[in-house]
């Protein structure tokens, strides 16, 4: 059984950086394309983030620049550091495999105040 674990999530005033972490269990995230999403209250959840197999990434373009996308092989990790954060940016976030996605973990919670 698949499982999908987002943490590092808070509350951080605009401008600040959140470094966010989803690890996974029964499926290796090496090689396979992964991707950061997030739903804000009212929203449909949207793809903000993706990493290829290969290591090519890409981003919306409302994150573009201040997100980075990584991937730790050895930990089976995914990472979003996230800065410049506007208020915006407000929203649950969550990892998925983009191919084949694996049940949706609980996401973690960022909060951007003004």
């Amino acid at each position: 059984q698949v499982q999908l674990v987002e943490s590092g999530g808070g509350l951080v005033q605009a401008g600040g950086s959140l470094r966010l972490s989803c690890a996974a269990s029964g499926r290796s995230f090496s090689a396979n394309n992964i991707g950061w999403y997030r739903q804000a209250p009212g929203k449909q959840r949207e793809l903000v983030a993706r990493i290829s197999g290969g290591g090519y990434t890409n981003y919306a373009d409302s994150v573009k620049g201040r997100f980075t996308i990584s991937r730790d092989e050895a930990k089976n990790t995914v990472y979003l550091q996230m800065n410049s954060l506007k208020p915006e940016d407000t929203a649950v976030y969550y990892c998925n495999f983009l191919f084949a996605a694996s049940d949706w973990g609980q996401g973690t919670q960022v909060t951007v105040s003004s």
